[in-house]
């Protein structure tokens, strides 16, 4: 596996429903939670969450109970998504680094939005899906599993608030350098 020394590590929250979403809204992206990860040490830098403003849906109750992101947040805080890729690009030199996300929902869902937006799409190639490597290094494990558990795991402690991108971003990167360190 191809790694920068510098892994940007990245975990989207986005709008959600606890059903079908209401009509004319969808799924966007409304944080992205990113750090940077010292690929020999572990360390952790430059960790932030984005707030997005979605374009064509709400911020539901559901959402807001899973992700603690409200509405008024993203209507006070949050920025473009074509602003917060230009975040990406000019802060974490996303276009050079190899990147990683747990799982490869980040992967398509930052996809789907830059073509949905018709916005550059402002990460490399590189890419690691930190779940799958887990599960194939894990000597018991073995299979796919979430985060939390994966966490649990490493005994290590689920630090934040699970979903939200920020906190989530530091603990894969924990199980990401747990994974690094295996080879």
């Amino acid at each position: 596996m191809k790694t920068t020394e510098n892994i940007l590590i990245i975990d989207l929250e986005a709008t959600c429903w606890d059903d079908r979403p209401p009509r004319g809204q969808e799924s966007e992206i409304i944080e992205i939670g990113v750090c940077i990860m010292n690929a020999a040490t572990g360390k952790v830098s430059k960790n932030e969450g984005i707030l997005v403003k979605p374009q064509y849906s709400k911020v539901s109750p559901f959402c807001t109970e899973l992700t603690s992101i409200t509405q008024n947040m993203l209507d006070d805080e949050g920025v473009l998504l074509e602003d917060a890729m230009d975040i990406l690009r000019a802060e974490y030199d996303s276009e050079d680094l190899t990147w990683a996300s747990y799982g490869n929902y980040d992967l398509n869902m930052l996809q789907n939005q830059a073509r949905r937006f018709n916005v550059d799409y402002p990460l490399s190639d590189d890419h690691i899906n930190v779940k799958t490597l887990f599960g194939q290094l894990h000597p018991t494990v073995r299979k796919s599993v979430g985060m939390s558990r994966a966490l649990g795991e490493l005994n290590l402690k689920l630090e934040g608030t699970h979903h939200r991108g920020v906190d989530d971003a530091k603990n894969i990167a924990k199980i990401l350098h747990w994974c690094l360190k295996q080879d």
